[in-house]
């Protein structure tokens, strides 16, 4: 019998709820504020009623240190704009240093192009003291930007910590990006200095990046200064730049610069993959609270707890796997292909390490799942104990797989958030039970709902995922944006004063959620919508299918045309026979009106070098947008997948 939407797979012991840090909290809460709540549900509505108290109560649970006290937490209710715990002064490295401790590693790492190792706080906090003596060297200083061009490995974490000690801004792209994407990044910040490698290894292949480099470093024109991390070739040497190891040659202590909370930490940029990514800016003071927020009570994460999030510098788990520092964890890093040499690599690598909890995107899951292979048989995942799903929806089967094939007793624990938050607004809780295809809860402090078209919120409907009170972790702005013009464009102006991040949820009466994909990529069959994301999980679980795409396309003085796009297992062929049951199912398992006009078979899905489907670029392709207009081959994972939408869009035009 096939699971179903809402079924509870996995309820935590009494034992385990009440050893959680949210329970911990909620403790807490009642004997020192007075606070007392009988469920997370009670506790969640107090948080955003009691927004100002909540936020306080945050501040002194995870004992927040400032060199200067706040004088209140919040000016106003009002996004954009609001300001958070004005006059405290603080920094995130020191918070990232409050935990050392000579029991457990800060990091441990593992590499396709190095042996496995391991870095001690000590060895961080020497190293991240050097490197940011040299950066001040340089002439490096609060407000100026320094840029990376690294893999997710330890001098990476060491880079940013660094940077971010001096209150410096730090951004980075992952050395898989192609120097357009790079440059249509860094140029809009103007960067003082530059870390970069000489070259990466993925699925066995060594790729040398120092031409693509040398053309970024010739054409950022503000750079000071190149420090160069040999990583593939131990004798690379680039003209023009510093060895990375030549910062590291005087000791020097450690000091924070002590910043406003406002005052920026770092810059995350939107996909990219239509015109100029948005250059997002992030405070110091709302990523310290808001991630540990997120690693205490969202995930429940203590000192010493392995942290591995598989992602790649260029996405925003990067900054919250760099972050479990701040809660004392051990973070490991991991630079190669998941899936190389073949699909059973990363579960090898999480019991190798002894991961505690995982985080992917559900891609991965996904391809593991198609791959047939059970990772609780091939490695040992006793250590294992809870997976953080995000980057697109994750399927009933997919929580099906992971109870069945990874491990029966475990925390799946799926979250939402974006890029442009830094966070999560539906996430894990320690204390309520997983249930299938459903995230379990809205994230405390975060006033999310389903809003229809006229801005009601709605239980049990599909809507607008709506934030109607401000964030610590809000964007301060976007960097060289007059006027707030396109940060205001980007999420304020569909509901005034809200928050619309563009994707389509539901939330159950229960409080749980499902996320339906991008609102802006909806299907609208005869005044019926329905998410992609709907499409894909009933597509995606016949076994002919690896992936699929699928895209509304409504051509001027014409019906609308829905095609899908599907690339099938090795051996298949899409027949008429397999083109009908695909056709019958989604007709039974999710509307009659979404049945597509056409099936089409693809060698693979045109992805974001973050792995999200490229579904807005494909409808603009198809509706006869020139390919140079609709997406950015640097920001794409997989370019030459468009060919094949170009060609159809001549054949659409022709007909």
């Amino acid at each position: 019998m096939a699971l179903t939407e809402g079924t509870v797979l996995w309820t935590p012991s009494r034992a385990r709820a009440d050893g959680s840090e949210l329970a911990r909290y909620m403790r807490w809460l009642a004997e020192r504020r007075g606070v007392r709540c009988d469920d997370y549900a009670q506790l969640q509505r107090w948080s955003v009623e009691r927004l100002e108290d909540f936020w306080a109560s945050l501040w002194e649970f995870c004992a927040l240190r400032s060199s200067a006290p706040y004088t209140r937490v919040l000016d106003a209710r009002r996004m954009p704009g609001a300001r958070w715990f004005e006059g405290a002064r603080l920094n995130y490295a020191e918070h990232a240093f409050r935990h050392a401790s000579a029991r457990h590693p800060a990091i441990v790492a593992r590499s396709e192009a190095r042996p496995a190792r391991e870095v001690s706080w000590a060895g961080l906090e020497r190293e991240v003291a050097s490197l940011a003596a040299g950066l001040r060297a340089s002439g490096v200083g609060p407000g100026d930007r320094v840029v990376s061009y690294m893999p997710n490995i330890p001098e990476t974490i060491a880079a940013f910590l660094a940077t971010a000690s001096l209150g410096a801004i730090w951004s980075s792209c992952s050395p898989d990006m192609g120097s357009g994407a790079v440059l249509d990044r860094f140029r809009q910040i103007e960067p003082k200095v530059l870390f970069a490698v000489d070259g990466y290894r993925y699925g066995g292949k060594d790729f040398d990046r120092r031409a693509v480099l040398a053309e970024i470093v010739a054409r950022l024109p503000t750079l000071e200064r190149v420090v160069l991390l040999p990583y593939l070739d131990p004798a690379a040497r680039v003209p023009g730049t510093v060895a990375y190891a030549s910062l590291l040659a005087a000791a020097a202590p450690l000091a924070f610069e002590q910043v406003a909370f406002d005052h920026p930490l770092w810059i995350v940029y939107s996909s990219g993959t239509t015109g100029v990514p948005k250059a997002i800016v992030h405070g110091h003071g709302g990523v310290v609270i808001e991630h540990l927020k997120t690693l205490l009570l969202h995930q429940d994460m203590r000192p010493g707890d392995r942290f591995f999030w598989m992602s790649s510098t260029g996405w925003i788990v990067w900054n919250l796997l760099a972050s479990g520092l701040l809660a004392g964890c051990t973070v490991v890093t991991f630079d190669g292909n998941p899936a190389w040499p073949d699909a059973g690599e990363i579960w090898r690598v999480i019991a190798a390490t002894r991961t505690r909890h995982f985080g992917c995107g559900a891609a991965l899951v996904g391809g593991a799942m198609k791959a047939g292979i059970e990772p609780g048989r091939l490695a040992d995942l006793s250590a294992l104990d809870a997976i953080s799903v995000t980057g697109s929806p994750l399927s009933v089967a997919a929580f099906d797989w992971l109870y069945a094939k990874v491990k029966g007793d475990w925390w799946v624990a799926p979250i939402s958030g974006g890029t442009d938050i830094a966070c999560g607004f539906v996430a894990g809780c320690p204390i309520l039970p997983v249930t299938a295809g459903e995230m379990q809860a809205k994230c405390l402090g975060v006033a999310v709902e389903a809003f229809d078209d006229a801005g009601h919120p709605r239980v049990g409907e599909v809507g607008e995922l709506v934030v109607t009170e401000p964030m610590p972790t809000m964007p301060l702005r976007f960097w060289n944006d007059p006027g707030e013009r396109r940060y205001r464009e980007a999420y304020f102006e569909h509901f005034p004063g809200k928050w619309r991040h563009g994707d389509w949820i539901r939330f159950t009466a229960r409080g749980t959620s499902v996320i339906y994909g991008r609102s802006d990529t909806t299907i609208n069959r005869h005044g019926i919508r329905m998410g992609t994301a709907e499409i894909y999980r009933v597509v995606e679980e016949l076994p002919e299918v690896l992936d699929s795409l699928v895209v509304d396309c409504e051509f001027l003085g014409r019906r609308s045309f829905l095609p899908l796009f599907v690339v099938l297992r090795p051996g298949c062929a899409l027949d008429d026979a397999l083109k009908t049951r695909i056709k019958d199912r989604i007709r039974a398992a999710a509307s009659a009106r979404h049945v597509p006009d056409e099936i089409y078979a693809i060698d693979e899905v045109p992805r974001t070098l973050t792995g999200k489907k490229m579904e807005l670029p494909v409808r603009k392709l198809l509706l006869g947008m020139p390919v140079d207009t609709v997406a950015s081959a640097d920001a794409m994972a997989n370019p030459g997948s468009l060919a094949f939408f170009t060609a159809l869009a001549r054949t659409l035009d022709a007909g």
